[in-house]
């Protein structure tokens, strides 16, 4: 008798441990099916909340990690469509399941729309409810694994966004691994387009503080009184249309990063409280008189020549040099014309849906001629002008492969900068892109009269990648 009772307890602590301890509320009036709903869901390994109605349930989202929760729709105390969605509101990750008489079977159903995960139609037996728990912890566990690994992911790889296996993005790489697990600010430097942002998100989310938030503001297009209110936020009554009071960036941010897009944009006044809240960590919002102690990681960003505009008087030299901790620039595309067909891929990619992004459902491709024009454009507005120079082609094409006429006709007529395109072979083919990179680096070779220092510069590409290349070809020159 004593083992049968150690075996099953150590098969209850078996269950449970699988459970990974999950919690489930069980909201019901009726005593008696909350105990019969409770030992269902402890024989399973759940940890149970029993409570009598809504505000009881209230109470003890706010108080326990609740994962699951068993709620009866004909709530005592509200409507059990209004209880679902201040459960939601509440703890939107937790699953719930509606327990529902006959009658009430279509507003289980509509429920269903309101986000519960299922519903039981009373009277239920215990193997019904066995199997929707089992099913439901299964649903838990795989979404927790899910926020596992999309959090190991963005610690490993927290350059997921962005697209180059350059010479230079590897050397942006390096650095931006570095400076991620530094707290000191970091200064972008770079042209529009070539991707600001998503660099500063990579530092964000390779570094310790990836799960504090990242909040962006652009000062070039905010006017100083919204940039102020932005960053330092504001009293009620400050000024006028301030309702109410509004807390600022600087301190929303506590323990994560404000980027600072465009600080090069800052009014000269606003440089000046900026630069004394990144000295004495602490704030005052607009209209206020208490001080308010901030931890935030600042990264800034422009495309303008601060040193220029310190000289000038635009650009407060303590500021740039309070900033200027760590430099990177990000090159522009022309500099690393090797990523464009990394680029095109990922774009098409994403414009196809097969990214998960249900932008289309047609699996898109481009042409050889179409792909080496992109290869030879200058691409002013870089990488931004890639992408929607290939959306607004994709929107014109008339099938999934884009052609060389489907692409604006200013590129279409644009000087070239490097070896003119292979005439395409018979009829509109399409080569894959590790074919057109080879014939488009031997073009090039080939113009420039076997020239390879010159065809790397133009390429945007190392000499040693272009020789990696041409062995790779089984080439020579």
């Amino acid at each position: 008798m004593a083992t049968s009772h150690a075996a099953a307890t150590s098969a209850k602590v078996e269950r449970r441990e699988s459970a990974e301890l999950l919690n489930v509320l069980i909201v019901d009036d009726d005593r008696a099916a909350r105990e019969s709903c409770k030992q269902v869901a402890e024989d399973l390994g759940f940890v149970t909340h029993l409570v009598p109605d809504a505000l009881a349930a209230y109470e003890t989202l706010e108080q326990q990690p609740i994962d699951v929760v068993l709620l009866d729709l004909r709530s005592p105390d509200g409507g059990g469509l209004e209880v679902l969605r201040e459960v939601k509101q509440r703890r939107p990750q937790a699953e719930v399941v509606l327990m529902t008489d006959f009658g009430t079977v279509q507003n289980a159903v509509q429920a269903m729309r309101f986000g519960a995960y299922d519903y039981l139609t009373k009277p239920f037996d215990r193997d019904e409810l066995r199997l929707l728990l089992e099913r439901v912890r299964s649903h838990v566990k795989i979404l927790g694994e899910n926020r596992m690994l999309r959090a190991k992911l963005r610690s490993k790889d927290g350059f997921a966004n962005i697209v180059g296996a350059s010479p230079q993005m590897e050397k942006l790489y390096r650095i931006v691994s570095k400076v991620a697990v530094s707290t000191h600010p970091v200064l972008i430097l770079g042209e529009s387009g070539t991707g600001k942002e998503l660099v500063a998100r990579a530092i964000h989310s390779s570094g310790p503080h990836r799960d504090k938030p990242f909040l962006p503001v652009d000062c070039g297009t905010l006017v100083p009184t919204l940039i102020e209110s932005e960053l330092f936020g504001h009293v009620k009554g400050a000024f006028t249309g301030a309702t109410r009071s509004k807390q600022g960036l600087l301190e929303l941010a506590q323990g994560g990063t404000v980027f600072l897009d465009e600080i090069g944009e800052l009014p000269t006044d606003l440089q000046s409280k900026l630069l004394r809240a990144l000295q004495e960590k602490e704030i005052r919002p607009v209209g206020g008189t208490r001080r308010i102690p901030i931890d935030a990681r600042i990264l800034a960003a422009s495309n303008r020549d601060l040193e220029t505009a310190c000289e000038t008087g635009t650009f407060r030299k303590d500021l740039y040099f309070r900033l200027n901790v760590v430099n990177l620039r990000i090159p522009p595309l022309r500099e690393r014309k090797a990523d464009i067909p990394l680029l095109v891929g990922r774009f098409l990619e994403r414009m196809s849906g097969a990214d998960g992004t249900a932008r289309g459902n047609v699996e898109r491709t481009i042409s050889d001629n179409a792909l080496q024009r992109l290869m030879g454009y200058e691409w002013p507005g870089n990488v931004r002008e890639l992408e929607n120079c290939l959306e607004r082609a994709c929107a014109l094409s008339s099938g999934p492969i884009v052609h060389l006429g489907d692409l604006p006709t200013a590129l279409q007529n644009a000087e070239m900068f490097m070896g003119p395109p292979q005439p395409a072979l018979n009829g509109p083919q399409i080569v894959p892109i590790a074919e057109i990179e080879k014939q488009t680096i031997l073009s090039t070779i080939r113009v420039l009269n076997g020239d390879k220092l010159e065809a790397a510069r133009r390429l945007g590409i190392g000499k040693t990648t272009l020789y990696r290349k041409l062995k790779e070809y089984g080439t020579q020159f």
